[in-house]
């Protein structure tokens, strides 16, 4: 049983990514833009505004990085960073637990992004396509370096 859920884990961690990158830029196109029922309620947040203009604009291109998994590790770690200052500094001077502040959803994002940063991608990102690319050009380049020595044959020693 371990072995079949091992098997699956970049599966599971790519769906993961997935879902939370779509609600997380889901929250910022709703800010941003009015769509999905709009920020609060209804409306836009006034562009340039500190910080919520700011927390929208990184909630929408973070998430779509995240959604797509594009530079995957970096984006969560903004979005991680910019969902913990959102907790600490909207939700945490009310209450001190997020049940009792209304920071669930600041929490939740800041713990699945910061996860995200350690695991990385899983499966299904377009950043794989990239690595496979750099790796094979990059392991093919230096099979055929002028120079190089062969890994695979032993070298002959003449005295």
């Amino acid at each position: 049983m371990t072995a079949r859920l091992d098997h699956a884990r970049p599966y599971a961690v790519a769906l993961f990514r997935i879902v939370t990158g779509l609600l997380f830029a889901s929250h910022g196109a709703a800010s941003l833009f009015g769509v999905l029922g709009g920020a609060h309620g209804g409306g836009t947040v006034a562009a340039g505004t500190w910080p919520g203009w700011y927390a929208a604009a990184i909630q929408l291109i973070a998430g779509g990085l995240i959604l797509l998994g594009l530079g995957t590790r970096a984006a969560a770690f903004v979005a991680s960073g910019s969902m913990a200052y959102a907790y600490f500094t909207v939700h945490q001077p009310d209450a001190l637990w997020p049940l009792q502040n209304g920071g669930e959803a600041s929490a939740m994002f800041c713990w699945s992004f910061l996860l995200l940063v350690f695991t990385g991608p899983g499966a299904f990102a377009v950043d794989r396509l990239f690595t496979s690319r750099t790796s094979a050009s990059a392991s093919t380049s230096a099979s055929t370096s002028p120079g190089r020595r062969d890994e695979t044959r032993p070298e002959t020693v003449t005295a």
